[in-house]
């Protein structure tokens, strides 16, 4: 038996299989709509429903709900063609709901944490938690782990702190050794300068360096930069000052390793005349008061409120406590005048700075008059590094601070400095130093923590010649996202901060800019194994 559909679609005719008779013959009446179209509807939803069928099933079974290729838009499809509405959304409400409610409520005590997310997982399944429990114990978790990151954070800084005030075992052996070549050895206590230099010492015409400090792999990476950097390098005169027990050492260095055509002074403190008891009676009191030794060498955990305070106030506090802030040496940069009088213009260096370009512009800057060149720190394209303005040193709440400082006045960096020594006589700085001094101790150091900047900051307000920023790059010790196109073209870059370059805690990339001055085939270094890993 056959069909056969007319073309017009007006007659369908029923036939035998042998095609001679016509069993029947249908006429269709007219039509408002196409057959034509009727006919192919019925075929193509006769070939898709199938299909969305299997695919509804599929879906049914293998719980999937999210598919992106276009095999799985039947998937999709197939459950909104049948009325079915996919609710995760609304699960999703929901769960938001019971976690806000969660979040205001106290965790029930004697609630038994998991210790890992694959044994809350196991213990949901077994114990069938529903969706508040669940919620409660994901805060615990969360809150538990928090707490063990900043305790851990805060150890970290403080092993970091122990660490930055040590000495590494390398330059404590390099001291020894070279202390013990003073003794032994000639050549390691000859005249520095030689005689016939001595007169430079004083010569005004020279390019005059000074260096304060105890640390002698420090100051000759600090000389020997200067040196090379320098395009008249014979025109460079550096004066060193060191304490007493680092003096041998430093002298046999100098001695043994020249820097030529440059000249070097070595002295001591206990060389100067001028530093009595009586003319620096406040720091004699800051290094010998019990109260204050034990604030910068006790227990810095002691009374803290880790709670109350974040990781970075936390790191910053430590900084402000490390010992280096009381020795004499740090504050010896106030009395440059009277320690040089014959000097009229000087640059100051501090012993973590490298300087990468040569620095005799500096004595051509005209400083208006003014005592100190300087770079500001309270705009830079560092915003961490260069946002410092009065506030970040002084505590505010003190009422002689409130009264007599301004919270957002710029700041300064030392570290760099060019001294106007002649004019610096005529001023009463050195008094403004020793007379703020005197008072943060009376306050028992509330009106401000950190070192020397913060006096130094007040003496010299009024008496700061702003220099260009690439004279001196800051935060090399404590940024360890500093850029190195900005390292490199720095004229002096300083490693102030924590993360000295000669310690293990030194960030690696910005190292080698330090230790491409050391000579490693010097003797005393290779033997104390300096920076060894």
């Amino acid at each position: 038996m056959q069909l056969h559909f007319s073309p017009s679609m007006r007659s369908i005719t029923i036939s035998s299989s042998n095609g001679f008779i016509d069993l029947m013959k249908i006429k269709v009446a007219a039509r408002h709509i196409s057959y034509r179209t009727v006919f192919h509807t019925i075929l193509i939803l006769a070939f898709l429903l199938p299909f969305v069928f299997i695919l509804t099933a599929v879906v049914t079974l293998e719980g999937v709900n999210k598919c992106s290729s276009f095999d799985c838009l039947g998937r999709r499809l197939g459950p909104r063609l049948l009325g079915r509405v996919d609710d995760s959304g609304r699960l999703v409400r929901d769960f938001y709901k019971i976690l806000n409610q969660v979040n205001t409520e106290e965790i029930p005590a004697g609630l038994k944490l998991p210790d890992s997310f694959n044994q809350l997982v196991s213990e949901m399944k077994n114990n069938q938690y529903d969706a508040r429990t669940f919620a409660f114990m994901l805060r615990a978790m969360m809150e538990n782990f928090e707490r063990e990151i900043r305790e851990s954070k805060f150890s970290e800084l403080m092993n970091k702190h122990f660490a930055a005030s040590s000495v590494p075992k390398g330059i404590h052996c390099l001291s020894l050794r070279l202390t013990d070549e003073y003794s032994s050895n000639a050549h390691a206590r000859k005249q520095l300068p030689p005689p016939e230099l001595l007169p430079l010492l004083s010569d005004n015409s020279y390019h005059h360096f000074i260096l304060s400090t105890d640390n002698i792999l420090a100051a000759s990476v600090v000389v020997t930069s200067a040196v090379q950097s320098s395009l008249k390098p014979e025109k460079i005169v550096f004066h060193i000052i060191t304490d007493k027990k680092t003096y041998a050492g430093m002298h046999s260095w100098f001695a043994l390793n020249p820097v030529s055509p440059a000249i070097v002074e070595v002295k001591g403190v206990h060389q100067f005349d001028w530093l009595t008891r009586e003319n620096v009676p406040v720091l004699e009191a800051v290094e010998n008061q019990n109260g204050i030794r034990n604030y910068y060498h006790g227990n810095h955990i002691a009374g803290a409120n880790l709670s109350a305070t974040t990781p970075r106030t936390f790191a910053s506090k430590l900084q402000a406590r490390s010992p280096k802030y009381i020795s004499l040496l740090n504050h010896l940069r106030i009395y440059i005048p009277e320690l040089f009088p014959n000097l009229d213009k000087v640059v100051f260096l501090d012993d973590d700075v490298v300087i990468q370009r040569d620095l005799s512009p500096l004595w051509e800057i005209d400083l208006g008059g003014k005592v100190n060149g300087a770079v500001e720190t309270c705009r830079g394209e560092d915003e961490w590094v260069m946002s410092k303005r009065f506030r970040n040193y002084f505590n505010f709440s003190h009422p002689l601070v409130a009264k007599n400082l301004d919270p957002e006045e710029c700041a300064w960096a030392y570290g760099m400095n060019i001294f106007d020594l002649s004019t610096w006589r005529k001023t009463n700085i050195r008094e403004t130093y020793h007379s703020w001094l005197k008072e943060n101790l009376k306050s028992n150091l509330t009106m401000w923590k950190l070192g020397t900047l913060p006096p130094a900051l007040i003496a010299f307000r009024g008496h700061v010649h702003p220099i260009d920023p690439s004279w001196h790059m800051l935060g090399l010790g404590y940024q360890n996202k500093t850029n190195l196109e900005s390292v490199a073209r720095a004229a002096v870059i300083h490693y102030n901060g924590q993360s000295k370059p000669w310690l293990q805690i030194g960030f690696e990339h910005l190292r080698p800019f330090w230790t491409k001055y050391i000579n490693y085939s010097n003797d005393f270094v290779r033997n104390c194994h300096i920076l060894d890993s």
